[in-house]
């Protein structure tokens, strides 16, 4: 039966819990809303200049200085409050009290305390985040809670060292940003030619000059012993605005002129002049070179053209500053550019199709032997298999073992590729297809 006498005592006991619990529920939220928060969320904050953001971006650095103090004070005020519940319905409601304070305990602690702060703060993360920071980091401060803060750390740090946890908290991969610009084209936050950039910068960094450079076998030179006058014209005849002056051969570049210098020059009566006695310098990189540092140089050097060399010192090819910047921006034609036959065209016969159990593209695909086998991927959404080759050509020269002949099929995991046209030993097209095996049909 009920003791329908309150005290005084009873009065401050009930404030106590009241206060206790809305203070568990101010911790349920931050602890939600600051461990779902990202470094990047956090510093767009602070750019937005929404208050309490810098306060945000200190916590997220180091989240285990704030997690654990958090998880202590949510236990304590439960606890307490629990206790103090306890107490209060032992004495009005005698044997009852405990049935009243489990009930009271389970349905409004976890519901009104725990749950709803925690839904609150996944739904609203930025706002709950941001009011949360200031209050957290203030707490912080104070000496006791902040002497308990490094014990627990310092215990936690202890117990997961034979687990190999580090201290360096959880890095941001390029797969994770990838994954983050997809979502945010599917989300309609960023437009899709954004999220190809975004990728076009990551990859940027991991590609080296051998893989956008001009090969050797394609690019254009002219011979040192030539006049200027009839460097000029070849300049006008392959609609290039620079080209490499070889010496003794394709190995031995010796420097670079530009169709403005040549026709500076024929207009100074110096058209019968040697070529090579007229060139500028010209800078050598190594094949392996990063294109990111690569771009760097060039605008180091005020130069738009490099002779490519491999590891024995020969000349690999050429690279330009265009085609860094292409390979950032996609393709750039300009008014001299000369039409070329699409690198990525589709047969003609043969359009492709998908497959109806995987969604895989089937093909035919006819492309060109020097299509980069990056390039090949994103354009026809295939898999193509890496190594120590960088076009599809190299790639089925692999395959063959060898210098395969037109007509030949060669056979990766989950591509047939026929050989359809050959220049020399050098693949100029080839038909891509996806393998299906026999048990399969």
């Amino acid at each position: 039966m009920m003791d329908l006498l309150w005290t005084t005592g009873d009065t401050w006991m009930l404030v106590t819990v009241g206060v206790l619990l809305s203070l568990s529920g101010f911790f349920a939220l931050s602890e939600t809303a600051l461990v779902r928060m990202t470094r990047t969320r956090a510093q767009s904050l602070v750019d937005d200049r929404k208050r309490g953001a810098h306060a945000l971006v200190r916590l997220i650095e180091a989240p285990e200085k704030f997690l654990n103090p958090l998880l202590l004070l949510i236990l304590i005020c439960q606890l307490v409050s629990a206790t103090l519940v306890g107490i209060l319905a032992e004495r009005l409601f005698h044997t009852a009290g405990l049935i009243v304070s489990t009930a009271f305990e389970v349905v409004i602690i976890f519901v009104f305390f725990e749950a709803m702060p925690k839904n609150y703060a996944v739904q609203y993360a930025d706002r709950s985040a941001v009011i949360a920071a200031p209050v957290v980091e203030a707490i912080l401060k104070f000496w006791p809670i902040r002497w308990i803060s490094y014990l627990l750390l310092t215990i936690a740090r202890v117990l997961l060292k034979p687990f190999g946890v580090s201290d360096g908290g959880q890095k941001v991969t390029e797969s994770e940003i990838l994954a983050m610009a997809n979502v945010a084209v599917s989300d309609k936050a960023i437009e899709k030619t954004e999220r190809d950039f975004i990728h076009s910068v990551i990859e940027f960094g991991d590609t080296i000059a051998r893989e956008i450079m001009v090969p050797r076998i394609d690019m254009q030179a002219i011979d040192g012993e030539l006049s200027v006058r009839e460097a000029y014209d070849h300049c006008l005849a392959v609609g290039r605005t620079r080209l490499p002056v070889l010496g003794e051969g394709v190995d031995d570049v010796t420097g670079l002129v530009s169709l403005r210098l040549l026709a500076r020059l024929v207009a100074e009566g110096k058209g019968d002049e040697r070529v090579g006695e007229n060139a500028g310098l010209i800078y050598a990189v190594p094949e392996t070179k990063k294109v990111s540092l690569l771009l760097k140089q060039f605008q180091h050097l005020r130069s738009h053209l490099f002779v490519v060399v491999d590891e024995y010192g020969g000349t690999a090819g050429i690279i330009t500053l265009e085609d860094v910047i292409e390979e950032l921006v996609g393709d750039i034609d300009d008014e001299v550019d000369i039409e070329r036959e699409d690198k990525t065209r589709r047969s003609a016969e043969d359009e492709p199709t998908l497959d109806e159990d995987e969604g895989d593209p089937v093909g035919p695909f006819l492309v060109s032997g020097r299509l980069n086998i990056d390039d090949a991927d994103d354009d026809f959404k295939i898999n193509l298999p890496k190594g120590g080759w960088d076009t599809v050509g190299g790639l089925v020269m692999d395959l063959a073992a060898g210098v395969p002949e037109v007509g030949d099929r060669v056979e990766s995991e989950h591509y047939r590729f026929l050989v359809v046209a050959m220049d020399g030993r050098r693949i100029e097209e080839v038909e891509i297809s996806l393998r299906v095996d026999e048990d399969d049909e």
